[in-house]
């Protein structure tokens, strides 16, 4: 039997299907649960596997184990173990509460800022966690891309509710988180890795040679993330609303339960899919983008 390439994707990434297997895999939330002493024995596995050092009597699923855990908790590019909150594989633990309460209290204003507050601080800490570390960022460009995110939202979620409240039915007020986060991910994404689209990423050759670096890949790369993110909340954010109008005028008193609404559109965020929202989203595009060279 030939020998895994753990530096290689377990399945082919030019397919839809394949990108998809991989991100599912990869991303899978039951690994949050592990403690940082498994994950490091996992990272050790692979390393001394791609040493040809393993362990006697190491099996392929044990391998291939040690790949899922290390992909899903060492940053690609420093090989650090990631914060717990900022790893992909808390995405769909962490959006599935945050986006329920954003769609539940949407009704005033202190229920507006303290979602939005709390949303786009989760969203700076998935984005600090998983940034380029071959360009790193200044605390000053931390501070004012998480604050430039959480005021754009702000602004968004307030307009719009401002606006929908005077010129449009009820239901419309239900999409100001919506509007929001799409807004917030527009600015707060592109800010926090300024530096790359300032000074370019590292593009390499096919056999992983260092050759320069490109900003037109870097631009494209982060507008690239963007879509993903918004695309990953779009289903729920959009389809839940009209369901819970329906639920509210069916049942009247069911308006005033909030924190029972709250509980119930979070477990039906679940249900429509925000695991597989999360791997769809992610598989949208090539992980690696090819450039002809003249």
């Amino acid at each position: 039997m030939s020998r895994i390439d753990v530096d290689k994707p377990l399945y082919d990434l030019n397919t839809f299907v394949g990108r998809f297997r991989h991100f599912a895999w990869m991303s899978d939330p039951r690994t949050c649960i592990l403690s940082d002493d498994r994950l490091r024995q996992a990272k050790t596995l692979v390393e001394q596997y791609r040493k040809g050092q393993e362990p006697p009597g190491t099996t392929p699923d044990q391998v291939k184990y040690a790949m899922k855990l290390y992909s899903s908790a060492f940053h690609p590019d420093s090989g650090e173990l990631q914060n717990f909150a900022g790893r992909m594989s808390f995405q769909m633990p962490g959006g599935m509460i945050i986006t329920g309460g954003m769609l539940a209290f949407y009704r005033t204003l202190p229920e507006i800022f303290l979602c939005q507050f709390i949303n786009q601080s989760f969203n700076a800490l998935v984005n600090y966690t998983n940034r380029n570390a071959n360009s790193p960022t200044s605390v000053t460009q931390l501070g004012v891309a998480y604050v430039s995110a959480t005021s754009s939202a702000l602004v968004a979620a307030l307009g719009c509710k401002s606006y929908w409240t005077k010129r449009a039915p009820p239901i419309f007020q239900r999409y100001v988180p919506f509007a929001a986060v799409a807004v917030a991910n527009c600015v707060n994404i592109p800010l926090m890795r300024q530096n790359e689209i300032g000074k370019g990423i590292e593009v390499t050759d096919e056999n992983g040679n260092v050759v320069g670096r490109s900003r037109l890949a870097a631009v494209k790369g982060i507008s690239q993330v963007v879509m993903s993110r918004i695309t990953m909340c779009s289903p729920g954010m959009l389809v839940l609303p009209v369901l819970m109008e329906k639920v509210e005028k069916a049942y009247p008193s069911y308006k005033s339960m909030k924190w029972l609404d709250a509980s119930v559109q979070t477990c039906m965020f679940v249900v429509h899919g925000t695991y597989c929202m999360r791997a769809v989203s992610s598989d949208m595009f090539f992980e690696n983008i090819y450039y002809e060279t003249f």
